[in-house]
């Protein structure tokens, strides 16, 4: 892996950490997430800053003749405008959503070999990429498990308080309204992560031009799994819905996380990227 290669990675890494902490806090106001997410997004600011000064002033004219430094610029302007944003109009959706598609341009431009225009055989030329996609994937499945945990914990808990049935099992565990806290604060930490896999993921996908990779089951049930937590974080947000059905949610939002992994042996996903 050449320097230049090494310093875009770390340029997608550090993006993506902003998203994250973005994600979180549009989804439950966290000033401190917001005040993260805005750090991580200013590292990113200097460093291509610093690179399109040093190549402007190497080629004596700005860098913006090619597809690769096109969406550089583009994503470079991108967090500029988001800057102004949310700095001025204080619209913290349109800031995340410009960033977004600003990470999605930076991902299209790793996959497609910076600065040599030629597309990558498979994931072995973007092996940064893969790394960023597979620990993101395995962070989220891990957050959502302590969420299903916590959840059935709540629904056991509820069970026995509402039948009376005191005991010392009942004693040891948490409050109802902690266990409630711990799953949502489990699957606001999950979320957010399964979000950046991914657009990873299926930037990889569009990149190849291997399209029948959507329909894939893998692709599939993973996109439902994340459907079914964002339903989540809505309905709970107009709490329509009380705290054992939210539970139950929960839980089934992990159940069709686990079809995701049985539909590995199945799926043509991972034999494509190799893993």
């Amino acid at each position: 892996m050449t320097l230049f290669n090494l310093l875009y990675d770390i340029i997608i890494y550090l993006y993506a950490l902003s998203l994250l902490f973005y994600f979180s806090d549009c989804i439950r106001r966290n000033p401190r997430a917001k005040r993260t997410g805005t750090g991580f997004l200013v590292l990113v600011f200097i460093i291509q800053l610093a690179s399109i000064t040093i190549r402007t002033v190497e080629e004596k004219t700005l860098p913006l003749f090619s597809t690769y430094d096109f969406f550089f610029f583009l994503t470079f302007i991108l967090i500029l405008i988001s800057f102004f944003i949310e700095r001025v109009l204080k619209t913290d959706y349109a800031v995340l959503l410009l960033n977004v598609i600003g990470f999605c341009a930076m991902v299209q431009n790793r996959l497609h070999s910076p600065g040599e225009g030629a597309l990558p055989s498979g994931w072995d030329t973007v092996h940064g990429l893969l790394i960023l996609h597979v620990a993101l994937a395995n962070l989220s499945f891990a957050f959502y498990t302590v969420a299903a945990v916590f959840a059935a914990m709540y629904l056991f808990l509820h069970r026995k308080l509402k039948q009376k049935k005191w005991d010392n099992t009942v004693r040891r565990l948490p409050s109802l309204e902690s266990m409630e806290r711990y799953t949502y604060t489990s699957m606001l930490i999950g979320t957010p992560l399964l979000i950046v896999s991914l657009i990873v993921a299926l930037m990889s996908i569009f990149a190849e031009g291997r399209y029948v990779l959507l329909l894939d089951l893998k692709v599939v049930f993973t996109l439902l799994a994340l459907c079914v937590y964002i339903a989540y974080f809505a309905t709970r947000h107009m709490r329509n819905y009380s705290a054992v059905v939210m539970a139950r949610w929960a839980i089934a939002g992990y159940v069709v996380f686990i079809l995701n992994f049985v539909a590995n042996t199945w799926s043509a996903f991972h034999q494509w990227v190799g893993v």
